[in-house]
């Protein structure tokens, strides 16, 4: 049988992709990280499918899970929230059914930041004016960064940051980014991203910190910080540019 590691998406229920819905209501068992993953979507599970909720185990009790269901011939939904690709710490996981030789399988999911953009109403990269994204997090005390991805260091390219995990320390994101970007910098905070309880916050590099604070904003959100969040003026792209010979491949 094969565990399948789905992303359930930032927040809405209708988020899931379609391939993970049917995967999640064809699959016996259901293990999902409560705190994280709408309640919503356990709706989707066959009437009687087990469900475990992974919010207070450990990685060596999850593992003991998927292979409990795989031996006894289940497939398993293993839910995510946002996509596996970034912060999701699915990789232990995965090593460890490695080890165990259960199969397992990777289904993408929305990841938070698209989320965001989407309530922002913006396109994360702007032709002239920005084309890259950085996603990072800052070092906390449960796990460092590794060396050279420190803000102060991302911070001179100049690129759209986008920081998972770090509305708590917002203060210590403007001090580390502001001798880069400078205080005008177009900066957004979107928390609850998709849910019901969204909560948008827009403003400058010198300003995020005090709304944030006021918001309550502590968790489950993303700072985005860059001049694409502001630019109005700016040239089209040239992919649908009546210039363009749409005979060249």
């Amino acid at each position: 049988m094969t565990v399948h590691f789905i992303g359930a998406g930032p927040g809405a229920a209708d988020l899931i992709t379609v391939r993970g819905a049917r995967i999640l209501a064809a699959s016996p068992v259901c293990l999902y990280a409560g705190s994280l993953v709408p309640v919503e979507l356990l709706a989707e599970c066959p009437e009687d499918a087990r469900l475990v909720d992974t919010a207070n185990l450990d990685i060596e009790q999850i593992t003991a899970e998927l292979v409990r269901a795989h031996e006894d011939g289940h497939d398993v939904a293993r839910l995510h929230s946002g996509d596996p690709s970034v912060f999701s710490a699915v990789n232990e996981q995965m090593k460890r059914l490695d080890e165990a030789g259960v199969p397992y399988e990777v289904v993408p999911g929305v990841p938070a930041f698209a989320a965001a953009a989407a309530a922002l109403k913006r396109e994360l990269t702007v032709p002239t004016v920005g084309q890259t994204v950085i996603l990072t997090r800052i070092a906390q005390r449960a796990t460092a960064m590794p060396e050279g991805e420190d803000l102060a260091t991302l911070g001179r390219s100049g690129a759209l940051i986008v920081l998972h995990l770090a509305a708590r320390y917002v203060d210590r994101v403007v001090d580390e980014l502001l001798p880069h970007y400078g205080a005008d910098c177009p900066t957004a905070v979107v928390a609850m991203a998709s849910r019901p309880d969204e909560i948008i916050l827009r403003g400058t590099l010198d300003s995020i910190a005090e709304q944030v604070k006021a918001a309550g904003v502590i968790r489950t959100a993303v700072i985005m910080v860059g001049r694409t969040l502001g630019s109005e003026q700016f040239r089209d792209s040239h992919l649908y540019s009546p210039e363009r010979d749409r005979h060249v491949c």
